[in-house]
């Protein structure tokens, strides 16, 4: 039996019964929780089984579903378009299913830490903006031959998507700049910056969407009207720049001062400082805090129904509206709660990844030194 206590050799390696016995079973107490845990963890995993699988209908059959004693995934069957997609024409849905996907491999493309580098720097610059370019083309049509489409009429996981990217990649770099001037010896722009900090972050995003939908066009002249979407997009992105801000200044908290002076050795601006020596050191330091944010932005999407947009959880009220189908609400929640699952897990997984890359990154760095 394996003794955590006794000596061992580098090249010991504990089987798996003794990897079980150590983190299980070790004391009395530890035994007994495990085995009153695992009780209750099977006991719900078996009603599981037998609710979401051996009674479960699968077919788009609401009588069925009424007469079983399972789940009613015939409703994601039956709506998974609709949920999907919101209220955009049903023949034409292929457009954002194309235009999600092709941000979705291209953000695949981006995690690959190859496209960082130098030479392949501008050619994903120049992908995204094609991307982007042609996500809203498919999204609003009006040319190529393509029907026009409402921004009133995206819904479902493409407007998740697409205000998530926009909340986060446009808020970056304001947060950047607000972090910086926070930390900067100007008074008036040290005062500017942190009074929009303080002020944004005291205000629910809630009232930001609803000032941004209703408030702000009856301040424009009568002439001039901004496209819904474009006002949410906005208001999410400046509500997202506050809280970035502060991420950002406690990452260059994070950096001593020895750094600053050895930017100051090498006879570089205070820009070239700033872009080349802290900025990638402090942003390193708070990728955590970064993939929170992301995780945040992707959830709060949910609040646009509160301004007639559809995300997804609003496009399962949509789906949820026929009477046919409505007491079947929890398998329309579960579905959309693997979406959310599925894609929180994998941005938490590649931050981890990331952060321990660039760690040996910098370590390897150092050792060449």
């Amino acid at each position: 039996m394996f003794d955590s206590t006794q000596t061992l050799s580098p090249d010991f390696r504990p089987t798996l019964t003794d990897r079980i016995k150590t983190r299980f079973f070790y004391s009395k107490t530890a035994t007994g929780v495990t085995i009153v845990a695992g009780f209750f963890l099977a006991v719900v995993f078996a009603y599981l089984v037998r609710w979401g699988i051996v009674d479960a209908v699968f077919r788009a059959d609401a009588k069925a579903c009424y007469e079983a004693g399972g789940a009613c995934w015939g409703f994601i069957t039956e709506k998974w378009r609709l949920i999907l997609f919101g209220r955009y024409n049903y023949d034409e849905q292929w457009r954002p299913a194309l235009a999600t996907l092709l941000i979705l491999v291209m953000l695949v493309v981006t995690a690959w830490p190859v496209t960082w580098k130098k030479p392949y720097v501008k050619w994903l610059i120049a992908g995204w903006v094609i991307v982007m370019a042609a996500f809203f083309t498919l999204m609003a049509g009006g040319v190529f031959g393509l029907k026009p489409a409402d921004s009133d009429s995206w819904g479902g996981l493409p407007l998740t998507v697409i205000l998530t990217l926009l909340g986060m990649t446009v808020s970056v770099p304001i947060g950047i700049v607000l972090a910086l001037g926070r930390r900067s010896s100007l008074p008036l722009v040290r005062m500017v910056s942190a009074g929009y900090i303080e002020i944004v972050r005291g205000v629910p995003l809630i009232t930001v969407l609803f000032v941004a939908s209703f408030v702000f066009p009856l301040l424009l002249p009568s002439d001039v009207r901004i496209d819904p979407f474009w006002r949410v997009a906005w208001g999410i992105i400046l509500f997202q720049a506050a809280y970035m801000a502060e991420t950002v200044r406690g990452g260059l908290q994070t950096i001593p001062k020895g750094q600053f002076l050895a930017a100051d050795s090498l006879g570089l601006k205070a820009w070239q400082s700033q872009l080349y020596v802290i900025l990638p050191q402090a942003l390193a330091a708070v990728i955590p805090a970064f993939v929170n944010s992301l995780l945040s932005t992707f959830m709060d999407t949910s609040l646009v129904t509160v301004v007639s947009m559809f995300d997804l959880t609003g496009s399962l009220a949509l789906a949820l509206g026929d009477a046919q189908w409505r007491d079947f609400f929890r398998e329309g929640y579960i579905f959309i709660a693997a979406i959310y699952f599925s894609a929180s897990f994998v941005m938490s997984r590649y931050s981890q990844w990331l952060e321990v890359r660039l760690r040996g990154s910098r370590r390897n760095a150092s050792f060449s030194l």
